[in-house]
């Protein structure tokens, strides 16, 4: 699949010179190794996600579930780009912020699961998955609730002196919210370390792009608050990678925020409980046409670096990972009542 990354200058296309440079279109690409990586990680995400599915239909997980299928290649090609001492605030369609920075999947299925050795303790389950180890700030339920926080942390690594980056992921229905007005304005004023990644889905939940904002141009819109931003085929992993590390080097280096609008698509419906009627079926086999594990494979078998049993190799490895995850989970106790207390504060300010 071709790279398709485009600059937004403003809403006039003034063609005015900015001092950050344009993302990269072209040049050599990536070796084999490290295109492998990149399938086995969209892999691992695709496939846990499908288990998922099974485990949400024999309710051995409850609650709202979002799934992140079709969206993988974000994910996945952002974390390239980012350091383990960065953050990332992520969604409730985390699943794959959080395996994509690397928390294990037993610890994210074991959450899925409600048990003690989740990554949030079974507290979280699957919109408010956490790691403060490797910096992951979790999924955050509200719409746009994570903006702000995201401002936060990068202020305070700026205060710090640090050259790390915040990465904030939110999807379109966010960007109508005024947390990312208020986030954005800041960030740019205050010139913070923060790389917004927008999965632009083209729905927010049940309601297309179109119908939400007058101007569907998100980078466009959000150049406007003085920080480069830029349209990237949120479909194409390698176009993803190469595009955020340039902005995530660009923060790094001082150049304040950088906004990124990833176009993308949930082959899924919204949630578990949506009975997607809002999307014609025609529209959705489009974007299956362009999904981003086939587009890699297809252009990794082209240039010869995957074949069939390579192919059933990874597969065979990812599969071990995820049954490992799920035999794990299972086995894995929930958290004791006597512990129903731990972690909330009194209404006098002590903790129990």
């Amino acid at each position: 699949m071709s790279t398709t990354t485009r600059r937004s200058t403003g809403a006039k296309h003034s063609g005015a010179r900015r001092r950050t440079p344009a993302p990269p279109t072209g040049g050599r690409g990536p070796g084999r190794d490290h295109q492998l990586e990149l399938l086995r990680q969209m892999l691992l995400i695709r496939r846990f996600e499908e288990r998922c599915v099974e485990f949400y239909s024999s309710a051995k997980i409850r609650g709202f579930v979002h799934l992140y299928i079709g969206e993988e290649a974000v994910a996945v090609g952002v974390g390239q780009a980012l350091r383990g001492d960065d953050a990332v605030v992520s969604t409730y369609r985390e699943h794959g912020h959080a395996l994509a920075r690397g928390v294990p999947a037993g610890a994210v299925m074991a959450e899925m699961f409600g048990k003690a050795t989740g990554c949030s303790h079974g507290r979280g389950g699957s919109m408010h998955l956490f790691d403060a180890g490797r910096r992951f700030y979790g999924g955050n339920a509200i719409v746009a609730g994570g903006l702000p926080l995201a401002a936060g942390l990068a202020l305070a690594d700026r205060m710090r002196g640090t050259e790390r980056v915040t990465c904030c992921f939110f999807g379109d229905g966010a960007y109508a919210e005024g947390e990312f007005h208020e986030t954005a304005n800041l960030a740019a004023l205050w010139q913070l370390p923060l790389l917004l990644v927008c999965e632009n889905n083209l729905y927010a939940m049940g309601t297309s792009l179109a119908r939400e904002h007058a101007q569907t141009n998100l980078a466009m819109r959000a150049a406007s608050y003085g920080m480069p931003a830029w349209t990237v085929d949120g479909m194409d992993v390698l176009a993803v990678e190469a595009t955020a590390r340039k902005a995530a080097d660009s923060v790094r280096a001082g150049g304040g925020p950088h906004f990124l609008e990833a176009r993308t698509y949930r082959f899924r419906a919204h949630s578990m409980y949506d009975p997607d009627r809002y999307r014609e079926k025609d529209e959705i086999a489009r974007w299956k046409a362009r999904d981003p594990l086939a587009g890699l494979e297809e252009r990794m078998r082209a240039e010869g670096g995957l074949d069939d049993l390579a192919s059933k190799r990874l597969e065979e490895d990812v599969s071990a990972e995820i049954d490992a995850s799920v035999r794990a989970a299972e086995a894995a106790p929930y958290e004791p009542v006597s512990d129903l207390l731990r972690f909330v504060t009194s209404p006098s300010g002590g903790a129990p």
